[in-house]
């Protein structure tokens, strides 16, 4: 009776090991692992090409000596093209930044003198630069944003302000166009015994394109 006992436990015991062995496994699920969100913080660097235009309202010339108006000027349009490096930071939807950018512009306002033709009137300026804030609002990988802040060419300082969009192709990136309105103090010019009749400052508009590679933040 004994053996018939041990021998039914036994089998007894071997019939569960082997059932527990054809249960499936429960193991952990393998973890994966997030997909990072994209944001608009961090440094930057890129590109830009477009027009710029001369806006300057000092075309009309006078004798300063009879005050007889003696010629008038002409609003120049050409090539604006350089480079910008810059750094944003993501807060929910708003975005804050900072940019400075070196343009090379192909403008010059023109003055003709009756008489003597055309002749430049030596306020145009082959470089100018920009350094300036952004605040702007994202929507997801789209950005629109104000801008503005200090001007300068040469010797000459002044103002910009401006506003743009931006759209994030990939995580790096990003591609952008811009309006910017540059204002910069000027001397008058009095060459040839001839004066402005108003203020000299050298005021034009610039519409670029421009692609920036964002270093990853994460």
């Amino acid at each position: 009776m004994k053996k018939i006992l041990l021998s039914t436990v036994a089998f007894v015991g071997l019939t569960v090991s082997a059932a527990a062995a054809d249960l499936p496994s429960r193991a952990a699920p393998a973890m994966m692992a997030p997909v990072p969100v994209f944001t608009w913080t961090g440094f930057y660097v890129g590109v830009n090409a477009g027009y710029g235009w001369n806006a300057n309202d000092n075309n009309d010339l006078v004798d300063p000596i009879t005050g007889i108006a003696i010629g008038g000027g002409g609003d120049d349009g050409g090539f604006v093209g350089g480079a910008q490096l810059g750094y944003n930071y993501q807060m929910g939807m708003f975005v804050l930044g900072a940019e400075t950018d070196i343009q090379y512009a192909d403008l010059g306002n023109r003055i003709r003198f009756e008489g003597l033709g055309v002749i430049d009137n030596g306020s145009d300026n082959e470089f100018f630069g920009t350094t300036r804030l952004r605040a702007g609002v994202a929507f997801d990988r789209f950005l629109a944003y104000a801008t503005g802040g200090v001007a300068y060419a040469d010797s000459n300082f002044g103002w910009t302000v401006g506003a743009g969009v931006e759209y994030a192709f990939t995580n790096n990136l990003t591609a952008k166009v811009e309006g910017l309105y540059v204002n910069l103090d000027g001397d008058d010019d009095r060459n040839f015994g001839i004066a402005f009749a108003g203020n000299n400052n050298n005021e034009f508009g610039v519409v670029r394109a421009g692609l920036n590679y964002k270093f990853s933040s994460y």
